[in-house]
């Protein structure tokens, strides 16, 4: 057993149980071991959970990164949706995502995409605020519709129509570039 097969394991358990009941203790049975034997691999569930979450991550980690002469609009919404993607593969994907921290691999391959930004003519703290923003907004959507939070009527107003989660998801999407492309017009 190495650590690899822990966070496999770990994951697929996530996949059967959701996020509330995976245990280290459900986790050691499935691998046919003793509960502090885990420890060996992490100091703790904390430690796991991270583990969990670069793993579950990695298929968007593994998105090509933007190259110089790359249209900034299609490439932010193409590494957007890929991080939508990756959150809903697993089960409780983007509560998992929520609580982990950054590496220092992410805090580095994000300021690759803040350098791609500014090269194309977007001043930084616009750069900055539209990754956060975007980020942000991916994961509370992919929270959401893990939660099957419909939107149904908004604001007691009948007949809005209720949206398909990865509609809505594209119209708030649309609405950060669009926000974004005022702020380098102005």
């Amino acid at each position: 057993m190495n650590r690899e097969a822990v966070v496999d394991e770990a994951l697929d358990l996530l996949d059967e149980v959701g996020l509330d009941a995976v245990s280290t203790r459900q986790l050691a049975r499935r691998l046919g071991v003793e509960q502090p034997s885990l420890y060996y691999h992490f100091k703790n569930k904390k430690e796991l959970l991270g583990a969990m979450a670069r793993a579950a991550m990695a298929p968007h980690v593994a998105v090509a990164a933007p190259e110089p002469g790359d249209d900034w609009r299609d490439w932010f919404f193409k590494d957007t949706r890929s991080f939508r993607r990756t959150l809903l593969m697993r089960r409780d994907g983007a509560r998992l995502h929520a609580g982990s921290s950054p590496e220092p691999a992410d805090l580095e391959r994000i300021g690759r995409k803040l350098d791609f930004l500014i090269a194309a003519g977007i001043p930084e703290h616009h750069a900055q605020m539209a990754v956060l923003a975007a980020g942000r907004y991916t994961v509370g959507c992919a929270l959401e519709e893990q939660a099957d939070v419909g939107l149904g009527d908004i604001a007691g107003r009948p007949g809005v129509p209720l949206l398909a989660h990865e509609a809505a998801f594209e119209a708030g999407l649309d609405l950060i570039v669009g926000g974004l492309e005022r702020r380098i017009t102005q």
